[in-house]
């Protein structure tokens, strides 16, 4: 063979080697040009540059807008005031310190709850379809709360819902019947109170001579506070000591907060992870670890998975950030996310305890998609894994409405605006949530969505009024034709320079009605 010969030859496989890599890259990155498959060697370094190139809003969010978790744990059992039970028992002046020693006395203690904490009635299944009925997307449980009690089956943490109480994988069981039902898995830490950060004399003494405006608002970085007399202050149980927190630092932070992390990732391989408040308080190397460790697995099982905090404890490149029973006020760029209770008062279970309307849950869920937002709403389950009726009604209504028009919610995006009407939000994010729990919508509240040229108005309501007007459908969204989804027939309308008009048609939904405006392109 000449030397030309030789030559092209060489070009001609190189340019063939260039080209198949090139696709290669193509099919193996996500949108962001980051998904190249695992091996030997973590895809992403621990560094927030890294890991700002995972997606943190992946599509299958996007599209989902609904998801539902529960706070259901030993907490339940007393089933009073709200899930910080486990603290504020131990708290002189609080509701639940004069309950407890009336109810119980003072030698039964929060560990004391736990064989009643039975679940016998849960059914996984059962609670999937629940789940899957209601219209959620994704679901899954309050995976361990402050009070460090796991709610799966776990090899770190001796205080599990496998070993103790009920004796059932919750979380593996919730985990195969969700997946059986196309539902995507939720697990939320919110462990990260769980350490006790006053075990040093020095510590203990100054926090107990230390000023505050509130007896429960001492020992406020612990969940358990380590009264003098109190089984967390004793420090004489190996099995307590680790249920309490009371662990070295170092070793609580690499084996306990991280360990039960990694365990879950690798368990069960939840497509979202979420972390309560407080995550501040964890040194960031050890945020950095555990996300790209959570990214770096789902990488390698092909999966698309979402971080999501609250507060600024992670950035924005690489999580999505949550509201705590409150919500934004207007179309935001970014995906976000609210974490809403079914029960204005408590989110576990608590003796005759008040649940919202599946109205109102279904105005909020419509509120928050128009403003770019995803809802999680929690439900709360008795300690023998029942979830009351109430709850169930309030769901079930929520599902049935998105049956018929859920095509305005899944899979839209936001519009121009998110809407018009009268009712006015509180401004501000958690320290406005009571205000929040009041907040209720009418039928002169309207909320848009988004899906091609075609824009969703949903009203909140059912209405009398002959006719209503749009301002926002201005000139310059020229209108081509207007559906309304709750009857067959086309509506009367008609744009003009203030707006749109449309005819209500007399067979309306009591929840909310949904005029399908098509716009010309």
């Amino acid at each position: 063979m000449s030397r030309i010969n030789k030559c092209s030859m060489q070009f001609i496989t190189a340019l063939l080697a260039a080209m198949f890599s090139s696709l290669v890259s193509a099919n193996t990155n996500d949108t962001k040009g980051v998904h190249e498959r695992c091996g030997e060697t973590a895809c992403y370094e621990e560094s927030w540059s890294s890991m700002a190139k995972h997606q943190e809003d992946a599509q299958w969010l996007k599209d989902a807008k609904f998801g539902i978790y529960f706070h259901w744990g030993v907490y339940s059992v007393p089933a009073f005031k709200n899930e910080w039970y486990p603290r504020n028992m131990y708290i002189p002046g609080t509701p639940e310190f004069e309950h407890h020693r009336q109810t119980y006395g003072n030698e039964v203690h929060y560990a004391d709850f736990i064989p009643q904490f039975t679940g016998e009635h849960f059914d996984a299944e059962q609670w999937a379809r629940l789940f899957k009925q209601a219209g959620a997307k994704f679901a899954g449980p309050v995976t361990e709360h402050h009070d460090g009690f796991s709610m799966w089956d776990s090899s770190v943490n001796p205080w599990n819902v496998n070993d103790m109480g009920p004796k059932v994988d919750i979380l593996g069981e919730l985990a195969t019947a969700l997946r059986a039902q196309n539902l995507k898995l939720i697990t939320t830490f919110h462990h990260n109170k769980q350490l006790n950060r006053y075990q040093t004399p020095d510590a203990l003494a100054q926090e107990l001579s230390r000023s505050v405006e509130k007896e429960s608002r001492r020992f406020w970085h612990s969940h358990y506070p380590p009264y003098p007399g109190t089984p967390q202050a004793a420090f004489s149980d190996d099995q307590l000591n680790i249920l309490f927190g009371n662990i070295d630092e170092d070793e609580w932070l690499e084996k306990f907060w991280f360990g039960k992390l990694k365990e879950v990732i690798n368990k069960y391989q939840p497509d979202i992870l979420w972390f309560d408040a407080w995550l501040d308080s964890i040194p960031e190397n050890y945020r950095l670890k555990a996300s790209a460790y959570y990214l770096n697995e789902a990488l390698k099982n092909n999966q698309d998975v979402v971080l999501i905090r609250k507060q600024d404890d992670l950035p924005d490149e690489v999580s999505i950030e949550d509201l705590e029973r409150s919500r934004k006020q207007n179309v935001e760029e970014r995906l976000w996310m609210t974490d809403a209770a079914i029960s204005p008062t408590s989110w576990s279970h608590v003796e005759n305890m008040t649940i919202k309307k599946g109205k109102d849950l279904l105005h909020i869920l419509i509120d928050i998609v128009s403003k770019n937002g995803v809802l999680l709403l929690n439900i709360s389950p008795q300690a023998n894994g029942l979830i009351d009726e109430k709850q169930q009604d309030a769901l079930l209504e929520m599902g049935t409405w998105l049956s018929l028009y859920g095509e305005a919610i899944y899979g839209t995006s936001a519009w121009k605006t998110f809407g018009e009407g009268p009712t006015k939000q509180p401004k501000g994010h958690y320290d406005n949530s009571k205000k929040f729990q009041t907040l209720v919508y009418s039928e002169k509240d309207y909320r848009f969505t988004q899906k091609d040229n075609v824009v969703y108005v949903i009203q909140l309501g059912k209405t009398d009024s002959q006719k209503i007007r749009l301002k926002s459908f201005t000139e310059d969204s020229k209108v081509k034709s207007v559906i309304a989804l709750s009857d067959v027939n086309n509506v009367l309308w008609a744009q003009n320079k203030d707006g749109l008009e449309i005819v209500p048609p007399k067979r309306q939904n009591d929840l909310a009605n949904v005029y399908k405006v098509t716009l010309v392109k």
